[in-house]
């Protein structure tokens, strides 16, 4: 019998580390978040030509590594190009780092620094359907912590598996 409830007792061990390495996992990607460029308006042109709207809306939030944002635009008609500070600048649309004009194009921020975007149609860009956004470097240091633990909690299951059986 004592042997029943020691074994008992490990496999309550073992789930509630894996409940704990799930929880984990689910905070680890709960961090990131979705944005919808120009909200219900959508990427377009700006209807009161006002040349900073897109980027005063992008000043106001605080874009972070593994965040994504939307664009939604009528597709063929319109487009979103990924393209260089110069480019941007001169709303030049022959040479972008990434094209896209499906209607529904998401962009995942994988590095810090600031990202350029404009109208694939060159007078929308020039009406300023154009962004800039600005990602902000990981300084909380909590992804190798949170990957240092569960790299740990893995090797400790392991072991204790091997133990039991």
């Amino acid at each position: 019998m004592a042997k029943t409830i020691l074994r008992s007792n490990h496999h309550l061990t073992v789930c509630c580390v894996l409940g704990l390495f799930s929880l984990l996992m689910l905070i680890q990607k709960g961090g990131a978040f979705e944005y919808e460029v120009g909200g219900t308006n959508g990427w377009t042109v700006p209807s009161n030509q006002n040349p900073v709207s897109y980027n005063q809306w992008a000043e106001k939030n605080r874009f972070q590594i593994g965040d994504t944002i939307v664009f939604d635009y009528p597709a063929k008609k319109d487009s979103v190009l990924q393209v260089t500070k110069e480019d941007y600048d001169s709303c030049n649309t022959e040479k972008p780092v990434k094209n896209s004009d499906d209607g529904h194009t998401a962009f995942k921020f994988e590095q810090s620094g600031p990202f350029y975007f404009i109208s694939g149609v060159k007078d929308n860009c020039l009406k300023n359907e154009k962004l800039v956004v600005v990602v902000m470097a990981d300084r909380s240091g909590t992804s190798s912590i949170v990957m240092s633990f569960i790299a740990s909690t893995a090797a400790f299951l392991g072991s204790s598996l091997l133990f039991v059986f």
